[in-house]
């Protein structure tokens, strides 16, 4: 997987599907998947991991504090942002033709085909993906219309 084809003056080494599908998977809230396939000068790559450690802390508010800290509720759906969106980008780089990959990724490359690695990948970050977005969202609009209700309470009384 470690091999290189030459692209002028410089070799460029293979980027394989699969493994970027599965590095998405694993990583992708933190940006392995951009980092992988464009390399460490990615700004994209490196802006992911900020907004996953929020999250993080977070949770650990939340754990800390309970569901009642408001600081919580802010940053507990960015991480649940940041893995649906890894799990988005497995799903796509997983669904890409091998041909569009192979001309993006391996332009001077043999042709290679995809096998049920990538499709795997592609199924677990559909399942992952969806109940994550699903509990995200899901957390988010409970906390708003509870901030709601109590600021109805407020004015009522």
């Amino acid at each position: 997987m470690n091999a290189t084809f030459p692209t002028g003056s410089a070799a460029r080494p293979y980027k394989s599907k699969t493994l970027a599908t599965w590095i998405a998977v694993l990583g992708g809230s933190l940006g392995l998947h951009r980092l992988y396939l464009h390399g460490l000068r990615d700004i994209l790559g490196w802006l992911h991991p900020l907004p996953t450690a929020l999250g993080v802390i977070g949770v650990q508010r939340m754990i800390e504090f309970g569901q009642d800290d408001r600081l919580s509720w802010v940053l507990v759906p960015l991480l649940g942002l940041m893995i649906a969106q890894g799990m988005f980008c497995a799903i796509l780089y997983g669904l890409t033709p091998d041909e569009k990959w192979n001309a993006r990724h391996n332009p001077q490359g043999p042709e290679h085909r995809t096998g049920w690695g990538a499709v795997i990948g592609v199924i677990v970050a559909l399942m992952v993906g969806a109940g994550v977005l699903m509990a995200t969202i899901a957390y988010g609009f409970q906390r708003y219309f509870e901030t709601q209700i109590e600021e109805a309470r407020k004015i009522s009384q």
